[in-house]
C-alpha cells in the first residue's frame, strides 16, 4: 500500500485542523481525525510534542528577549527562565518586566524579589519555590 496516497486520502476526508475541535460525534479531536478522548496521544507523542515546544520557548529566550546573553547563563538559570516561558507562554512570560530586566543584569537578588512578587508564585507555590531555589543556588 501506498502509505503517501491513503495520508493524502485521511487529510483530504477529514481535514486537517492544528487547533483542538469537536467533531460531528462530538469529540474533541485534533490533526487529522485524532479522537483525543478515545485513543489520546502515545507518549512518544507527547514528547515529540514537548521537544518542539522546548525548542520554541528556547529560541524566543535566546532570540527576543536575552539575545546573545541566554547561552552564557548557567544551566539552571537557562531552566529556570525556559520552565517559566513554558509555563506563562509567550505573552504572560513577558509581563515579568522587571525580572527580565534583573536576569539581563545579573541581579539575581531581584529576580528571586520579582519572581515572588507575583500572582505566578501563589498560584503555583511548589513550582514556583523549586524554581527560586534553583536561582537561589547561584546567589
Amino acid at each position: 500500500m501506498n502509505l503517501y496516497r491513503i495520508e493524502e486520502q485521511l487529510v483530504k476526508h477529514e481535514g486537517e485542523k492544528l487547533t483542538a475541535y469537536f467533531c460531528p460525534a462530538g469529540k474533541l479531536t485534533i490533526g487529522c481525525g485524532r479522537n483525543l478522548e478515545g485513543k489520546g496521544i502515545s507518549r512518544e507523542e507527547s514528547r515529540f510534542m514537548l521537544q518542539n515546544d522546548i525548542r520554541e520557548c528556547v529560541d524566543d529566550l535566546q532570540g527576543h528577549i536575552f539575545p546573545g546573553q541566554f547561552d552564557d547563563f548557567p544551566e539552571n538559570i537557562q531552566h529556570v527562565l525556559t520552565d517559566m516561558r513554558f509555563q506563562l507562554g509567550h505573552v504572560g512570560f513577558r509581563r515579568f518586566k522587571k525580572m527580565i530586566v534583573a536576569f539581563q543584569r545579573l541581579n539575581l537578588e531581584e529576580a528571586v524579589k520579582q519572581m515572588k512578587d507575583s500572582r505566578w508564585y501563589h498560584q503555583v507555590p511548589a513550582r514556583a519555590g523549586n524554581l527560586i531555589k534553583m536561582v537561589e543556588g547561584f546567589i
